[in-house]
This record gives C-alpha cells, sequence and structure tokens, in this order.
C-alpha cells in the first residue's frame, strides 16, 4: 500500500475525538475568545467554567441614588432660600437701623460658658401703627428676662408713659425712645432704666397681632374681670380667644381695671398665651410656626435660633412669671406721666435678675443681686425721689389693675 494510502486510516473521527452527539459550529456562533457560545470550557482543575451575563443591577442602583442626590440638593437649596426669606421677613428694611442696634445689644452667653448662666433680657416693643397713623407707636415695653437652665420666663412691663430723660430731648415718656431712636434707642433707655444688659430684640407688630393666633388656633388665656370692648364682650376667667378677641382684650383700656396698666397687664397675659402655644407645639412642625410668625415680627434672631431656642424649653415644666414696673401716675408741667416708686423696683429687678418670683416681696435675695447697684436703679429717672405721698394720692398706681386668677401664669 502506498504512503498517501495510508494517511486517512489513523485519523480518528471528529466525533470521537470530542464525544459523541458533537456538531461542528459555524463561525457566526463563535465568540470574541474564540469559543462557541454556549460552550462549557474546563480549567485546569476540571471544573467548569461558565460565561456569565453582566448584572443591570449597579447601573440601576446608581441611578437611584444619582436622583435622590439630586432631591435632596434641590431640597435643600429649597430649605435654604425658605429660610433666608424667613430671616429677611423678621429683620430690619434699613441696615442703617439693623447696624445701630447690633451695635448697643449685648453678647450673650448662649451656654457657650458652663460656668456661667445662661439667662438673658430681651427688650419686646408692641408697635402699634394704626390705620391713618403717621408713625408707629411703642405701645408696649416689656423686659423679658429668659433662662433656658431653669425653664423660666420673666414678662416685666414698664408703662408706656414712664418719666425718663433722654439724651438730646430731656424730660420724656420711655415710648419716645422708639420715636427719637428706634430700636436701639429703646434698648438703651430701657437697659438704663432696669440696670440690666440686654441682648436680643423683638418687635411685635400689633396689626399682625389678629393673624398670628389665628394662625396659632387661638390661645387660652384667663381674662381678670370682664368687660366691654367695642362690639366684644368679655367674661371673666379662662377661654380660649380668636385673633379679633386677642387684639380686642391687648388694646382695650378704657374699659379695664388701671387704665394703662391693665392694658399692659392684658399684653403680658397674650404674650404668655402665644409662648405657651408655641411651646406645646410638636418639635417637627416648630419651622412651620416660626414661619408663619415672621411676618408679624422684626428681631435680630433667626430662624434657626428662634427654633433652637424654642426647642431648649420643650419637655421641660416652663415657669412664667408676670410683673410690672411699680408706678403710679403724675402731673408735671400739664403732661401726663407715669412716675416710678423707686424702692419696690429695685428690688423687684434684683428678684428678677436672681431668677425668683417678681411679685414675692418675702423672697430671700442673693447677695450677688443686692449688692448690685446698677439693678434697678432707674438712673434716667428724673420722678421726685421721695415718692410715698405722691403714690398715696395718685389717681392711679399699679396697684389698681384687676388680680389675676391662681394659676393664670
Amino acid at each position: 500500500m502506498s504512503q498517501n494510502d495510508n494517511r486517512g486510516k489513523h485519523i480518528a473521527p471528529i466525533e470521537d475525538s470530542f464525544g459523541a452527539g458533537f456538531r461542528p459550529v459555524s463561525t457566526s456562533s463563535v465568540t470574541h475568545d474564540g469559543f462557541p457560545n454556549g460552550f462549557d470550557l474546563l480549567n485546569s482543575d476540571g471544573l467548569r467554567r461558565v460565561k456569565k451575563k453582566k448584572s443591570k443591577l449597579p447601573k440601576i442602583l446608581i441611578t437611584v441614588f444619582a436622583v435622590l442626590f439630586a432631591l435632596i440638593v434641590c431640597a435643600g437649596i429649597a430649605l435654604a432660600l425658605w429660610v433666608n426669606s424667613l430671616n429677611k421677613s423678621m429683620g430690619f428694611e434699613d441696615e442703617a437701623q439693623k447696624q445701630e442696634l447690633m451695635r448697643v445689644l449685648a453678647p450673650s452667653n448662649d451656654g457657650q460658658n458652663a460656668q456661667e448662666s445662661s439667662a438673658f433680657y430681651m427688650l419686646i416693643l408692641g408697635s402699634d401703627a394704626r390705620e391713618g397713623d403717621g408713625a408707629s407707636r411703642a405701645d408696649v415695653t416689656m423686659l423679658c428676662r429668659i433662662d433656658p437652665d431653669t425653664a423660666t420666663v420673666d414678662l416685666v412691663s414698664i408703662p408706656r408713659d414712664t418719666m425718663v430723660e433722654i439724651d438730646g430731648y430731656g424730660t420724656q415718656k420711655i415710648n419716645a425712645a422708639y420715636s427719637f431712636g428706634g430700636a436701639a434707642g429703646a434698648v438703651e433707655t430701657v437697659s438704663q432704666f432696669a440696670g440690666v444688659d440686654i441682648s436680643h430684640y423683638a418687635e411685635v407688630h400689633f396689626e399682625e397681632l389678629e393673624s398670628v393666633v389665628d394662625e396659632l388656633g387661638g390661645i387660652w388665656v384667663n381674662v381678670p374681670e370682664a368687660f366691654q370692648a367695642g362690639n366684644i364682650s368679655f367674661d371673666a376667667g379662662e377661654q380660649k380667644l380668636n385673633g379679633e378677641q386677642a387684639l380686642a382684650f391687648a388694646r382695650e383700656r378704657h374699659n379695664v381695671s388701671g387704665g394703662d396698666f391693665g392694658r399692659a397687664q392684658a399684653q403680658r397675659i397674650i404674650v404668655q398665651a402665644i409662648i405657651k402655644q408655641v411651646l406645646n407645639t410638636p418639635p417637627a412642625e416648630l419651622p412651620s410656626i416660626v414661619g408663619k410668625l415672621a411676618s408679624s415680627v422684626s428681631t435680630d434672631y433667626s430662624v434657626t435660633d428662634l427654633v433652637s431656642l424654642a426647642q431648649t424649653f420643650q419637655g421641660k415644666s416652663l415657669v412664667m412669671y408676670s410683673a410690672v414696673c411699680p408706678s403710679y401716675s403724675l402731673s408735671r408741667d400739664g403732661v401726663s406721666y407715669v412716675a416710678t416708686m423707686f424702692d419696690e423696683w429695685r428690688a423687684m429687678m434684683q428678684r428678677v435678675d436672681a431668677g425668683l418670683d417678681p411679685n414675692d416681696t418675702e423672697a430671700s435675695i442673693p447677695e450677688s443681686q443686692t449688692e448690685n447697684e446698677r439693678l434697678g436703679a432707674a438712673s434716667n429717672s428724673p420722678a421726685p425721689r421721695h415718692y410715698a405721698g405722691l403714690a398715696e394720692n395718685a389717681g392711679l398706681t399699679t396697684d389698681d389693675v384687676a388680680p389675676e386668677s391662681a394659676g393664670s401664669n
């Protein structure tokens, strides 16, 4: 047999080499690595290596995270814009007035020094620019001591007609300080009169009080006496007031005991009620409530600072004291003033500064307050220093208001 005849006899069939049933495949079904699609390749250990399909899950997760991130960024921008708009709403339109106020406000501890009390003083003015008025009047002057450590708030009214000396203007009523010097002038005058440093300022716009109370869903107050204010009748005792009723209650002075002193009492009751209502708001709703109140207040506080302050009181047993600078009516050169009872005012401010009940004349005052000659000195008051007889024969004193019912604080 020739060599050429024996060549094919020793070549095994293709199917014997790869096992029975093997069928050749076309080049169109061969992968880029040279093996057929679906071909199971045995590795060196005899294990079958299967070519896996790539999962789409990572791409989906990346897309989801990208969308969530975009939403968070957009929400953050929206929140920042909202907070910024509220800060502008609560701020001062006149930048020069704002800078002057910041200059006279004293720094507060705000809990930065653990060795010192975080208590601070805040001046609250009620600007009552009614329809037809050419300018605002500070109808409410209220000194507020706030102590986050003990959850104690003191509200002390200073009668708007209180006699004081204002630099450059001579003898004036204390509410004129706002007219002459704006917020900064009011802070300086009250600070000198009370003998304390004032760290914060809030100006409440009376014309917005009605909407504020309505936004809060009404407020509960203990009305000291029954009286009529326009077409609105008030009964004595605990009751819920809407915005219109609250505004009428806070403004009435002709049909209540004590006249202006009675009105100042009502204003403190309203402020106390609003504070309580705000502090009873769930923490998650506080930013919304502050946002609703923003249009009615001008203050050096930011929205975040106010929310933070409110949260320090939540969950604590709030103690609120209400008082008025001991005073009597006095006429000088045909002008009706309110004169200060100096000894009583000094003792009251000592109790306030010590965190005691301002009206508790039996309270033991700490030495640090009794030795502080500045407290309650009213060094800018030209009222008579010998006043016992004048107060006894005065037409009105701060003792002439209707007594508040127990538990109204």
